[in-house]
């Protein structure tokens, strides 16, 4: 027969059983999303290797978003849109016009053909009005060979260049120039490379001379 002493002896004994297994104990700790050896130094570790992991991953998502959204932009945005054209175009004007390899002016080029102005000088005149103009014109054509909102206003390549008799030498010592002014304003070298060879597709229309 069970007595009230020894009712009483059984539920002091489960008591304690009982109240640990359904987690309402105050002291109870959370189980952890992972499993160490038990040592706080090491769930700590644990931790912040997962944070670490977790930084990383967000990292390179956000640089290849970057990527992405850089390769979907014109070689115009990418030179730094009109300011950036221009900057490359202030520099280049006086360094390709004071290059004797290119003779820009073309001092001591005469007209040939058979036309009425054969022998007559094709020199060209640099006033500052000239120049300006010539700046203008070639951020114009530049901009919207870079995929720009500009128009050009300038005259038509191979009719702009008739008659100058300007040598392939020439023109490659012109694209130099043009490098070397990229160069001075920081141009990114995979932008510079897509800029030269939009300028190499006018060589049939600006040298007449291989």
């Amino acid at each position: 027969m069970i007595t009230n002493r020894n009712l009483l002896a059984i539920v002091s004994a489960t008591l304690p059983l009982l109240f640990l297994s359904s987690g309402c104990a105050t002291g109870e700790k959370k189980k952890p999303d992972f499993y160490t050896s038990g040592s706080p130094e090491a769930d700590q570790r644990a931790e912040q290797r997962m944070a670490k992991d977790e930084q990383l991953k967000d990292t390179k998502s956000a640089g290849s978003t970057d990527k992405a959204a850089e390769a979907k932009k014109s070689l115009y945005d990418r030179l730094g849109g009109e300011k950036g054209i221009t900057a490359v175009v202030d520099d280049f004007v006086p360094r390709v016009m004071s290059d004797p390899r290119v003779n820009w002016d073309r001092k001591g080029v005469k007209q040939g053909g058979f036309s009425i102005h054969r022998g007559r000088s094709v020199a060209w005149n640099p006033t500052p009005e000239a120049v300006q103009q010539l700046k203008v014109h070639l951020v114009q054509f530049i901009s919207l060979s870079t995929g720009g909102p500009a128009v050009y206003n300038g005259r038509e390549m191979t009719e702009a260049h008739a008659g100058l008799h300007i040598k392939n030498a020439e023109f490659d010592a012109a694209v130099g120039d043009l490098k070397a002014s990229m160069d001075k304003v920081q141009i990114p070298l995979k932008e510079q490379k897509e800029l030269l060879a939009l300028i190499e597709t006018t060589r049939p229309q600006v040298a007449e001379e291989r």
